[in-house]
Formats: structure tokens, C-alpha cells, sequence
């Protein structure tokens, strides 16, 4: 069929309304619905051994086949059903083709609960004939309830991302606009057919319809256990930090010894460079480093029984350290450019140069706290300066890391005087001692400021990486 789309799908779940749905688009003289065409368990509708000539193991083997097969049927715009658990294959093809049409049909998740639930129990999912309509009332159960809502939720973020990233758009349709003609016969102008509804079909019917406290056994229960949902993410830590790549070029191995040093700057990474090295009496300028993804790839492939990991750094530790060594800094390798305009435009009191005679402790202390001010701006994206992987939450750089391999270990900085020996022992190495060669933070060091109020601004700017590692106080 000619036009805007070549086929369709209606993205649901059970007991969202999607036979009623279904009834109403094939209620379209241009349109036919296939019912769920890839759930795994049946094809299009239970009990039937076939769907547009294919059986149930030749669509699990050629899926795309009955794509085309609904692309190509004459003068009719087919499409299908699709819930969270149907056909993976099947979703990426959608969801990348612009020559689908996409519907996204939703409701109350807690109403489709208790409706899935009253459905199990009394085996009855359609009803046409109010009189053989069976009750049964719903066990809620808080859990089940919890992980139901997730794989909804995380469904529908992964559609919603996708017509982001492809710059589509869908049809969204709830529960209750499938009592709408006007809805639905905005539907069919979306979907590019000339055909309208003047009433609907009326041969489903709702097998629910009393409230839900007449539904659910133990409804006071479901009450107090709903209080507890944090439905609008107000415990949800706000990020607003960029996404960052996996900075493969930044990796380490080592020079014979099979291992992968994924480093989080502003972190231990001369340290652990020397303990690298050191496995094959190497100089740690000599380590291998600048690799791209294919050349990591083949190194890994080359390398079997390899050995990946990172180090973790107290937030505190971390923030001083870049500070001092990038910002604070007029060496080769600090940024010049960044510390330039946090002196002119954010005011940032550090001198012109240092060393200097007028920077004492107590504007060290200052100059910190600014510096910690400048952070929780930038990482929030109030600033035009970019989010340096230097002080980018250590969340953030493993979850970039993730995109192109996970470290087998992450170990904390306080721990590597122990773990790195075992490490290299596991690896036929012999148990290579870990000698913490960190260079004090010049020109002050961090115990000599510390207090409560830097814990607690650094508390504040790096709270997704304190929940998440569970860091504690500095000390």
C-alpha cells in the first residue's frame, strides 16, 4: 500500500487496552492487525498454527520474512501488536524504520496489574458475553508490582529514546482515549487511510469495571506498600553531566604482562603506570597506550586470560588533586586556558603565578571552595566550559568506559596495596608490591583545609558518585 508508512505496530503491554485497539483498527477498511505476530509463544493470535502462510518456526527463524510479507499484502496497511517481551529482532527493525508507523498505546500500571492479575486467575482475557464474565479479586504484591512497573518503564524510556535518536514520531494513545472517535479516527488520519469510523464495534467488553478497591483482596495492604514508591523520582539524583565515550586511547597495558590498566583521571595513574611496568622491568614510558577500539580489540584477542581494571578515588582526594595540578598550575600540562577565564570571568582568587608570596593556607582554602563553587555549576551544564574527564563524576567516565568493555576490577585507591599484589600473583607474576609513590598536592595539601564544609560542597557535586560507590568522609 502506497503512502507514508509501508506497515505498522502498536507498541502495549497486556491489559492495556490492545484487543480493543485492534477491533477498532480493523473496524478500517484499509487496515488489518495481525494481533501479537512475534510473540514467542504463539503466532498472531493462540491456538493458530499460521499467519499469512508462515508457521510458528518459520517466522522464529526468518522474522523479517513476515515483515515483508505484511509490507507486501494488497491494498491493506497491515501491522501487529508488539509487547516488552515479544521478538528483540523485531523491535531494532521498527524502531529504525522510518517507514513505520509507530503507536504507542499506555495506561495506568497499576490498573493493568490488577487486570493481568484478575486475568491469570480466572483464565478469562476477552470478554464478548458480559454474562460469562468470571470475578476474581487481585493479590497485590509489592515486589512483583515493583518489577512490573520497571520492565514497563524501562520499555518505554528505550522507545522514547529511539524516536530521539532517529527523529521520529509516534501516535500516543492511553486507556481511555480507545472510547474516543475522535481519537481514533485520528489515528487513521496518522496512519494515512482515508476510511473514519462513525461509531464503534462494541463487541468487546470491559471485564473490569468496578475501582480498584473492589478488585484488589488486600487493597488497604496495596495502600500503604503504593505510599512507599517513589513515583516521581524524588530520592532520583539530577544529572545533567554529558555522556562520555569509552576514551580508549587513554588505556593502558602492559608491555608482556596480559593487563588493562582503564585509568580515571585524576586518580592514581603514575602510580599504578610504575606498578605496570614494573611487571616486566620495563620503563613506564615504554607501556603500550594510544590505542584505538580495533587495536584494543586485537590486543584483547592476542591476549587470552587478560585482566582489565580502574581505580576509584575519594571524590575529596580527586578534586583537590585536579585543582592543584590543572587549575591551580602554570606547568606544562595544566590548563592554562580554563584557569585563565576562572580568574577573569568566574573571579576564581588565585594568583597570576605560582608559587607566590601573598598565597597562604587561608586563601589556598578559599580558592578551593571557589574552585568547588565553578564544579557544581559546570557539572550541572550552567557553565560554557566543558566537563573535563579530570573532574567528571567517576560515575559518568565508568559507564563511558562500559560502552566499550567493562573493567574486570574496580578497585578503590586505599585498597591497591593489597589487591594489586594478589592481581599479579593470579597472573603468574609472583605478588608485585604496590608502593603508593603519590606526590603531596603542592602547594598545600589537602589535610592542612580539609573540614566540614568541603566535605560537604564535595558531598554535593559528586552525590551520584558517594550514593552509587558509597563513599563515606574523607580522611
Amino acid at each position: 500500500m502506497s503512502g507514508k508508512y509501508d506497515y505498522f505496530v502498536v507498541f502495549a503491554e497486556m491489559r492495556t487496552g490492545s484487543n480493543l485497539l485492534e477491533s477498532h483498527l480493523n473496524s478500517l477498511a484499509e487496515i488489518e492487525c495481525h494481533g501479537e505476530a512475534f510473540n514467542p509463544h504463539f503466532i498472531g493470535y493462540p491456538k493458530r498454527d499460521d499467519l499469512l502462510g508462515m508457521t510458528l518456526n518459520e517466522r522464529d527463524k526468518a522474522p523479517k520474512k513476515l515483515l515483508d510479507v505484511m509490507k507486501n499484502q494488497p491494498g491493506v496497511l497491515a501491522g501487529f501488536r508488539f509487547f516488552n517481551d515479544h521478538d528483540p529482532r523485531v523491535l531494532e527493525q521498527c524502531l529504525d524504520d522510518p517507514r513505520c508507523a509507530k503507536i504507542v498505546l499506555t495506561r495506568n500500571p497499576l490498573d493493568s496489574y490488577v487486570s493481568l492479575k484478575i486475568a491469570r486467575a480466572t483464565g478469562q482475557w476477552k470478554l464478548t458475553n458480559v454474562k460469562r464474565r468470571k470475578d476474581e479479586l487481585a493479590a497485590f504484591e509489592v515486589a512483583e508490582f515493583e518489577q512490573y512497573l520497571g520492565l514497563i518503564q524501562t520499555f518505554q524510556q528505550r522507545l522514547l529514546n529511539s524516536l530521539q535518536i532517529t527523529g521520529q514520531s509516534a501516535f500516543y494513545l492511553s486507556y481511555e482515549d480507545l472510547q474516543d472517535l475522535d481519537v481514533i479516527n485520528g489515528l487513521a488520519q496518522f496512519l494515512g487511510v482515508p476510511d473514519r469510523l462513525e461509531k464503534f464495534d462494541g463487541s468487546l467488553k470491559k471485564q473490569n469495571p468496578s475501582p480498584l478497591r473492589e478488585k484488589v483482596a488486600n487493597y488497604d495492604e496495596m495502600k500503604q506498600a503504593l505510599s512507599k514508591l517513589d513515583y516521581f523520582g524524588l530520592s532520583r539524583i539530577p544529572n545533567f553531566e554529558p555522556r562520555r565515550g569509552p576514551a580508549v586511547p587513554s588505556f593502558i597495558t602492559g608491555v608482556n604482562a596480559p593487563l588493562l590498566y582503564m585509568p580515571v583521571r585524576s586518580g592514581v595513574e603514575k602510580q599504578v603506570r610504575h606498578w605496570l611496568a614494573a611487571l616486566d622491568g620495563a620503563d613506564p614510558d615504554a607501556l603500550p597506550t594510544g590505542m584505538n577500539q580495533k587495536q584494543l580489540r586485537q590486543w584483547k584477542t592476542a591476549h587470552v586470560g587478560h585482566r582489565s581494571f580502574t581505580v576509584l578515588r575519594h571524590p575529596v582526594a580527586r578534586a583537590h588533586a585536579v585543582f592543584c595540578s590543572k587549575i591551580l598550575s602554570v606547568q606544562p600540562g595544566a590548563f592554562s586556558e580554563i584557569r585563565k577565564k576562572l580568574r577573569n570571568f568566574y573571579k576564581l582568587p588565585i594568583p597570576g603565578r605560582i608559587p607566590h608570596d601573598d598565597y597562604h593556607l587561608d586563601g589556598h582554602r578559599a580558592a578551593f571552595k571557589a574552585f568547588l563553587e565553578f564544579l557544581k555549576a559546570n557539572l550541572s551544564g550552567q557553565t560554557n566550559i566543558r566537563v573535563d574527564p579530570h573532574w567528571a563524576t567517576q560515575n559518568a567516565v565508568l559507564q563511558g568506559m562500559s560502552n566499550f568493555a567493562f573493567p574486570d576490577k574496580v578497585y578503590r585507591e586505599d585498597e591497591l596495596e593489597t589487591e594489586l599484589p594478589a592481581l599479579s600473583e593470579a597472573l603468574g607474576y609472583g605478588r608485585q608490591a604496590f608502593v603508593s609513590r603519590s606526590e603531596p598536592d603542592t602547594p598545600y595539601g589537602l589535610a592542612a583545609i580539609y573540614d566540614a564544609e568541603i566535605e560537604s560542597l564535595v558531598n554535593t557535586i559528586y552525590q551520584r558518585d558517594y550514593v552509587m560507590f558509597g563513599f563515606d568522609r574523607w580522611k
